[in-house]
């Protein structure tokens, strides 16, 4: 027998019943203390009086508890049975943690830096890490999974009402840990299947001399700036010139930048190919005065000059 249908009804019930136990526990235990500080008072009774137990009352305070306990075991191993079993034909999702940001990919190859799903139905996100130990939070659908590197590991939920719900990571990943933020977008499922089937994957950059350059051009700053985003290069680079755990990418682009390589400093210049050997192996060249922090990630050539434009545009 399945008590709950979905984990958030699990985990609502089970806190409900649970406080409500506990409120009574207090206000009883408080008033016998109550009750027994007063009736049994020094000046009532200056002499101590010999009292002998009580089988029946000593078995009622032992038994009672031990139910009530059992009880609430029960209504978390119920609820956690739920949490592990997603339902059959649920929107399969991948959630990408790295420090730090969120990337959601979807059967199709899409992707996004936000969790759009159907209203309605039940959602199974399997989890993964690039690099240290996250945790996948979303209060309002009570679900929250560590992510360690190399484990599988998965949760589901199932979305009521159309809305925006926030995602945490809780568990500390570093400098930036307390911008691990996302969110759930909850959409009618006729908006959701035209949003999954929408094509954006990046064009590739226009040919010299191509007619309709200019908006060809524009797609791709706007194909850079998302991927950006939905990569997590937004976690570590400012775009208005602040220093953040990386360098800023305001006005990097033709700049000459100071990098160490094999324990020497040289200087270069941020060409393009510079910034393509930066993405596809981040370690090689790292800039003066910043951490090796970046990790891999993996792009087709078309999303790495999308990347590249967007960066040169700033």
């Amino acid at each position: 027998m399945q008590w709950f249908s979905t984990s958030t009804e699990a985990v609502d019930v089970a806190f409900r019943i649970i406080l409500i136990v506990s409120l009574a526990m207090l206000l009883l235990v408080t008033s016998l203390m109550v009750i027994f500080a007063i009736r049994y008072h020094q000046r009532r009774h200056p002499t101590g009086a010999h009292i002998e137990g009580n089988v029946l009352l000593e078995i009622a305070w032992t038994v009672i508890p031990t139910i009530l306990a059992l009880g609430m075991f029960y209504l978390g191993w119920a609820g956690y049975k739920v949490m592990r079993r997603p339902p059959q034909g649920a929107l399969a999702v991948t959630a990408k943690a790295r420090m730090w940001s969120w990337e959601f990919a979807y059967a199709n190859g899409k992707s996004s830096d936000k969790l759009y799903v159907p209203k309605g139905v039940p959602v199974r996100v399997d989890l993964e890490s690039a690099d240290v130990i996250h945790s996948f939070y979303v209060p309002a659908f009570r679900i929250k999974q560590d992510i360690v590197p190399g484990v599988e590991a998965y949760t589901w939920f199932q979305p009521v009402d159309t809305g925006s719900y926030d995602i945490f990571c809780a568990e500390y990943c570093g400098q930036r840990h307390s911008y691990m933020m996302s969110k759930v977008v909850v959409i009618p499922k006729e908006e959701f299947d035209i949003w999954l089937q929408t094509d954006v994957k990046p064009p590739p950059a226009p040919a010299a001399g191509a007619g309709g350059g200019e908006e060809a051009h524009a797609q791709l700053l706007r194909a850079g700036e998302r991927l950006s985003k939905v990569k997590g290069c937004m976690a570590c680079h400012s775009t208005d010139g602040t220093r953040l755990v990386g360098p800023t990418w305001k006005g990097l682009f033709g700049k000459s930048v100071n990098v160490v390589s094999g324990g020497a400093t040289r200087e270069v210049k941020a060409d393009e190919a510079y910034l393509k050997r930066s993405i596809t192996d981040p370690g090689a060249e790292i800039v003066a005065s910043y951490d090796p922090l970046m990790p891999k990630v993996q792009l087709s050539d078309d999303e790495i000059a999308a990347i590249i434009a967007y960066l040169e545009s700033l």
